[in-house]
């Protein structure tokens, strides 16, 4: 498996950004980060009213709960934004986005051997602990990405 950084976290812009080398082909990867069955396969269970922006719906996280999911831009194959109701401080969870959701962009890029794919989550200065969720998001990203890899270059 690609051996791939952590996230770095910017509390000057409240981002999390997180990038990853992943040895497959950028077709494979937009599958994945942009259909809902593939999604469900490393991320949390995605359930999605339509494709392209506007479309709604939710992702599940076992062990967390459901969270209000939206898709806000399209570049494909380059890049998805997601906004997400998920506050992880304020403890619990909403049916609907809030002003508290923040954002999220895959961007892909073709690379000699696979793709780079580099996450950016942003609008954590939204939220109800700043600083809580960028740690908190930051480590999320860690394993939730290194899940997709194995996923990917596992060949499953």
């Amino acid at each position: 498996m690609t051996d791939n950084q952590a996230s770095v976290v910017d509390e000057a812009d409240f981002t999390v950004r997180r990038t990853i080398r992943i040895a497959a082909p950028v077709e494979k990867v937009w599958r994945a980060v942009t259909e809902p069955e593939q999604i469900s396969r490393w991320f949390g269970v995605v359930e999605l009213d339509g494709t392209g922006p506007g479309a709604q719906g939710s992702i599940t996280f076992e062990g967390y709960g459901r969270v209000p999911l939206a898709v806000d831009a399209v570049d494909a194959p380059r890049s998805i934004t997601y906004r997400w109701g998920n506050d992880d401080a304020l403890g619990h969870l909403r049916d609907e986005l809030d002003d508290h959701a923040t954002d999220f962009t895959f961007t892909l890029e073709a690379v000699d051997g696979g793709t780079l794919l580099t996450v950016v989550e942003r609008g954590f200065d939204r939220t109800s602990n700043p600083l809580r969720n960028l740690a908190e998001h930051a480590e999320g990203w860690v394993s939730e990405l290194d899940k997709l890899v194995s996923l990917l270059e596992g060949g499953a």
